[in-house]
């Protein structure tokens, strides 16, 4: 699975002012909203409702939080780089600073497991988080997150 299939650019944004786990969340309603036209308010609801189940931080500043909506017809992503690291109880306890939400449609089984699996093992990458951390632009952050599917596949 190729992250330029469930993430366009204009669902990628820095923060600067999220101060805490729920700002977050709601960060991602909006950038659902604008990039995906979804309802704000439903998915910051179905992410609280996730990580009501247990926290999505995956540990070294990373966070994979993720939801089934009913409106989708396939996986799709949105992510977040925070200038300010903010508590998102994570495994390891350190704050996160880079987030990859990921929306399925309620039915998806192995299609969001896939593409959850997939960014989990590009953010796993020290390298990869080192290059997100050191920009600050949306199309940059876009071109780091999709580049490696290219040369991968190459």
């Amino acid at each position: 699975m190729d992250l330029s299939t469930i993430l366009k650019p204009e669902a990628v944004k820095v923060v600067t002012s999220a101060s805490s786990k729920k700002r977050l969340l709601q960060e991602f309603g909006d950038l659902a909203a604008s990039a995906y036209d979804l309802d704000a308010s439903r998915v910051v609801e179905a992410l609280q409702e996730r990580e009501n189940l247990g926290p999505t931080g995956v540990g070294h500043g990373v966070a994979l939080p993720h939801a089934r909506l009913p409106a989708l017809q396939s996986v799709i992503g949105a992510f977040i780089l925070l200038e300010k690291p903010v508590d998102f109880n994570a495994v390891d306890r350190q704050p996160v600073d880079i987030a990859f939400a990921l929306f399925a449609p309620v039915e998806a089984g192995v299609e969001h497991l896939k593409a959850l699996a997939q960014v989990s093992r590009r953010l796993r990458e020290a390298s990869i988080c080192a290059k997100l951390r050191a920009n600050q632009e949306a199309a940059t952050l876009f071109t780091i997150l999709t580049e490696t599917d290219k040369v991968q596949a190459a």
